[in-house]
């Protein structure tokens, strides 16, 4: 019998076990991996498009893209697209990132071959519709003049600027650049870009051999690549300057700052241990930066650091809102929180318990076929393969004082950090 009067054993986070997809490539070459859940009554088909750029990159065009595209095709006006889809209670969803775009439809299984042919005619026949693009352009263009009255968001678009210069991952839009969109480039975008040999589909859930040959036979046999091939233009990064940049808001009750600089992407081999360094500095809600700045001194109610993998880069960021009379002794703490960091052994305690977090959310975070799912395009849209999370496992859990302090002495420099407040710089 249980003897409930003992805690259950203690142990660590040893191994964790991911689940491999199926792989097939239709013959229009679309790559498709299935992830199979039969206990589930619900697939996820994500379509994912690498995004392709011309020089000069216009991003704004691209997202653009992925907001217009359920916005109406040859046969379907966007409301009747909305309607379809909501009268068998799915979900058709357009998601933008730096990288990629993608549309992901959320369907139960039962329903799937009803609405397939809507996704189809989706990604073979949309029109964007010259009255939706000049809606979409006029509500951006109010959103962003009130988003410019904010200091977070002046913050971090400065920062990306600073970052990454005028490319896809600097360039931010302006009320000038949306009134030059038009619809022949996104129809010329939307040719380019949205086509087999440029997709990756993901099928995740209940997806049964009848599903597969469903969408072979509409989305490998039924649709057509536009043209020979796809390219795209590689990015050019200018020379990163540690700037310190300060937009005074006289008026300002608050301040947003943003520190960072570009820092190595998820295909380096120093990238697990950078991530763990990050998250014992600012990474979670017991990090270093939140103890110090909103703890201890009352300058915050949140701050927090960040590392991020881009295709073709990657960054470290520091973003907080502080009030204008403890700006400059919130940077002044930061400050001194990346000397301690740099110059003094982290105690074993702090390393132990930033090991159990991290494994432990990675544990946490596989709680369905979906995130499998998840962690696969995390690696695959890399370049790499679940080696990466061996790898990462294994780093985490031989993390010591002296390799926090090396990775920190490496990676983290306060000095060559952009620094960008907008607000009030106190004194």
């Amino acid at each position: 019998m249980l003897n409930r009067t003992l805690a259950p054993e203690r142990h660590n986070i040893q191994d964790i076990a991911l689940i491999k997809p199926e792989e097939l490539t239709f013959a229009n070459g679309l790559n498709v991996f299935i992830f199979r859940a039969n206990d589930q009554q619900l697939v996820k088909a994500e379509f994912v498009f690498q995004n392709t750029f011309s020089n000069p990159e216009n991003p704004l065009l691209n997202t653009c893209l992925s907001h217009m595209l359920k916005e109406g095709t040859a046969t379907r006006s966007s409301a009747q697209i909305a309607e379809e889809v909501d009268f068998y209670g799915a979900y058709l969803v357009p998601e933008y990132s730096f990288d990629h775009t993608s549309l992901t439809l959320y369907t139960l299984t039962k329903h799937i071959g009803s609405v397939l042919p809507v996704m189809h005619d989706v990604l073979n026949n949309a029109t964007f519709p010259e009255v939706e693009l000049e809606t979409y352009i006029r509500n951006n263009k109010q959103t962003l003049q009130i988003s410019l009255q904010k200091n977070d968001y002046v913050a971090r678009r400065l920062f990306y600027t600073q970052l990454f210069g005028k490319n896809r991952y600097g360039i931010t839009p302006t009320v000038e650049s949306y009134e030059h969109l038009n619809r022949e480039d996104l129809i010329a975008l939307y040719t380019h870009q949205i086509q087999p040999q440029n997709c990756t589909l993901l099928l995740s859930g209940n997806v049964t051999d009848d599903i597969v040959t469903a969408f072979q036979e509409l989305f490998g046999h039924n649709w057509a690549n536009k043209n020979d091939g796809f390219a795209s233009a590689i990015p050019v990064f200018t020379a990163f300057q540690p700037d310190t940049i300060v937009e005074t808001r006289p008026e300002a009750l608050q301040s947003a700052i943003r520190l960072g600089m570009p820092s190595i992407n998820r295909s380096h081999p120093d990238y697990p241990a950078v991530q763990f360094v990050n998250t014992l500095f600012g990474g979670y809600f017991g990090s270093r930066l939140m103890r110090n700045i909103r703890e201890e001194k009352g300058y915050t109610y949140s701050i927090g650091s960040a590392l991020a993998s881009l295709k073709h880069s990657g960054l470290f960021t520091i973003a907080t809102e502080v009030s204008v009379d403890a700006t400059q002794a919130t940077l002044d703490e930061i400050k001194k929180e990346f000397v301690n960091l740099r110059d003094s052994l982290a105690g074993e305690q702090e390393i132990e318990l930033v090991k159990n977090y991290m494994l432990g959310s990675m544990l946490g975070s596989l709680e369905s076929i979906f995130s499998h799912a998840d962690k696969f395009k995390t690696v695959y849209f890399s370049g790499l393969t679940y080696d990466y999370f061996t790898r990462y496992t294994e780093t985490i859990q031989q993390m010591t004082a002296a390799r926090v302090q090396e990775i920190a002495n490496k990676y983290f420099d306060f000095d060559k950090l952009a620094k960008i407040t907008v607000g009030k710089l106190s004194s």
